[in-house]
Parts: C-alpha cells; sequence; structure tokens
C-alpha cells in the first residue's frame, strides 16, 4: 500500500519543519509544505495529496476561507493544526462544518515540544483521514459533486471577520485634549498590548511629530500608518493628518489602507470610518474606545462595532478635556462601559485577556 501523501500549510517555518518530520517517521510522505493557501495551491496543481493539514491564521488567505474553496471544488480531507482549533471552539466547529474530518489543538506554550512528542495525536489523526470516504464527504457539500481544478489567488484584502484570531485590534477615536490624555494611556501599557490604530483629529504634518514623539515615550512602537502597514501587538498606528485609514484583512492578518477622500463627520481623519471599517473586518476580536473630543465623530461606527461583537468603551465626564464624543457613544448606545482615564490602561488589557480566555 502507497504511503499517505500530505500537503502542509502554515505560516510558521518551524512547525512545517517538525511536522514534516514527525509525518515522515510516521510513515507518512510530505509532498509539500506551504507559508499560505496560495503557495499550497502551485504545489496542489502539480501534484494532489491525499490529506491537507491546515492552519488558521495565515497571510493572504485564512485557513478557514480555504478549507470551504477546497471542499467545494475538490473535497478533499483535511485535519485542522492550530491553537484556536480546541475542543468545542467555535473555530472548530466552522471547520468541522465546512468539512474538515478533524482537527489538532496546537498548545500556545511548549509548542516545539508538542511537535516533537510522537504521541500528540497528529500522525493518528491524519491517517484516520486518509480513511474517509469521498463520496460520502461530497454528497454533504454543495458544490462537491464533480471535481475540478481548484483555482486560488491572492486577495490584498479578505471580505468579513473571522470568527476569532489569536490577533486583538484596539481602535481608538479621539479629538480635542487628546494629546496629553493618549499620552498617558499609551505610556502604561506593555510592550505585549494589541496592536491599536487611532484616529486623533489633526492636520497633516502634526500626527508624524506626534508619533515620533510617542515613540520615545513608550514601551509600543508607535508610527504615523503609512498604506499597508500590519497591526501587530506592540504596535500603535496613528491616521496621518488629512488622510482616513481603515481597517483590512489579510488572510488572517490586519492592516490598514491610508487613502484621501472627502471629509466624513466634517473630519478627515474620520473616527467611523476607521471604526466601520473594524467591525466589518475584526468583529467580536476588536476592541473600540471613544476618548475626549468635541462632536459625535465615532459613536455610529463604536455603535457597529458593538453590534459585531466587539468589546466598546467611551472615557468618562470627569476625565475628558471635552465631553462631547464620549457622551455621543454612550447616547447612541455604542458603549458597554463608561471608563476613566486612570482606568482605562487596565480595561483594554483585561478586554483582550478575556477575549483571549473566552478561546481556552
Amino acid at each position: 500500500m502507497s504511503a499517505i501523501k500530505v500537503m502542509l500549510v502554515d505560516d510558521s517555518a518551524i512547525v512545517r519543519k517538525h511536522l514534516t518530520e514527525l509525518l515522515t517517521a510516521g510513515g507518512i510522505e510530505v509532498i509539500g509544505a506551504a507559508a499560505d493557501p496560495v503557495f499550497a495551491m502551485q504545489r496542489m496543481k502539480v501534484q494532489w495529496p491525499d490529506v491537507l493539514v491546515l492552519d488558521v491564521e495565515m497571510p493572504r488567505m485564512d485557513g478557514i476561507t480555504f478549507l470551504k474553496q477546497i471542499m467545494a471544488e475538490r473535497p478533499t480531507p483535511v485535519v485542522m493544526c492550530s491553537t484556536l482549533t480546541e475542543k468545542g471552539g467555535q473555530t472548530t466547529m466552522q471547520a468541522l462544518a465546512a468539512g474538515a474530518v478533524g482537527f489538532i489543538t496546537k498548545p500556545k506554550l511548549g509548542l516545539r515540544s508538542f511537535l516533537e512528542d510522537g504521541s500528540n495525536g497528529i500522525v493518528a489523526a491524519v491517517k484516520a483521514a486518509a480513511r474517509a470516504n469521498l463520496n460520502a464527504l461530497r454528497r454533504t457539500l454543495p458544490g462537491g459533486a464533480a471535481p475540478r481544478p481548484l483555482q486560488v489567488q491572492a486577495a490584498p484584502v479578505a471580505s468579513g471577520a473571522m470568527t476569532e484570531t489569536t490577533d486583538r485590534v484596539v481602535a481608538v477615536g479621539i479629538s480635542t485634549g487628546g494629546v496629553q490624555t493618549i499620552e498617558s494611556v499609551l505610556t502604561r501599557l506593555p510592550r505585549t498590548a494589541p496592536g491599536m490604530v487611532i484616529v486623533q483629529h489633526m492636520p497633516p504634518n502634526f500626527t508624524a511629530s506626534l508619533a515620533a514623539r510617542l515613540n520615545g515615550l513608550c514601551a509600543l512602537e508607535v508610527l504615523e500608518a503609512k498604506d499597508g502597514d500590519r497591526v501587530i501587538n506592540g504596535r500603535v498606528l496613528f491616521a496621518p493628518g488629512g488622510r482616513h485609514m481603515r481597517l483590512k484583512r489579510s488572510g488572517a492578518q490586519y492592516v490598514v489602507e491610508v487613502f484621501d477622500g472627502p471629509l466624513v463627520n466634517h473630519h478627515r481623519p474620520c473616527v467611523d470610518v476607521l471604526f466601520k471599517s473594524v467591525a466589518a473586518c475584526a468583529g467580536r476580536n476588536a476592541i473600540g474606545v471613544v476618548m475626549t473630543g468635541m462632536g459625535d465623530d465615532g459613536a455610529r461606527g463604536l455603535r457597529e462595532m458593538r453590534e459585531a461583537g466587539g468589546r466598546t468603551a467611551a472615557q468618562d465626564e470627569a476625565s475628558c478635556v471635552v465631553y462631547g464624543m464620549p457622551k455621543e457613544a454612550v447616547r447612541q448606545g455604542g458603549a458597554q462601559e463608561v471608563v476613566s482615564l486612570d482606568d482605562l490602561p487596565g480595561w483594554l488589557l483585561a478586554a483582550a485577556g478575556e477575549r483571549v480566555k473566552e478561546q481556552g
């Protein structure tokens, strides 16, 4: 009987290396190992695998999107292997509903030791997947009755939010009185804080100076955003004065788009433009805060973030220089909580930590 042929798709070179060694030692032939689905398809067009071992969080295309495309076009046994695919987890249920035949949970700590442990269940899961009844699998999936070539192309952005990700996005809207206020928050956050995207109402040229100054004061990396910058832990991106900024998703990664456009809510950059994009792209993986400022910019966007499942808050009146934007955010139902400036850094970290805890 010929060896089971497997394709590995994971953006970690260390994971690909150790999984290849583990599966090979188990008598399984690894015909390719790719960093994302687009690279994987280049190899799969040459030789189709018996089993696909698939990560979830990858650049250019996330694993759940790729799984759905595979199952719609050419059903193939898939074993999900991710920190997000845990027993009873939402991503696991989503993957199984899309047609995955098995899953392995990568630990958040001790990953290398786990991958080197022959009793971790990965070899057994792949062998079990190889015995899956493809005819039955095709019958249960829409559009899978007749295999046909699958075309996977890199997309600059993905539509919609993933159910869950290990990364969080903190979105902040702030205006009058914001320079000292945002400094008070950022200087009290650790390097491990979630990635942040901030609209501070400022004219051109001022935001670059603000970001440079804060970068020298904070443990965080603080930058004036450039088009295509990634949102990652420990990084703060300010929308450039005079330009809008919105969040987009490239696979499982978050990036910003910086662009020109008309004034929105009398502002450019506009908080609502940012917040609405965060609601659409990050969903329940986002945290939103409206801080001191005049007017109502951000109130509608914060409500959309809350409706998408994100955690939201407004700065309290006592600590605001101008209690305009936060007041409207509360009045329009966007803010779940009202938080003082002193408590805000701890609230942000707790909100991010709670999302991690919810995932198990």
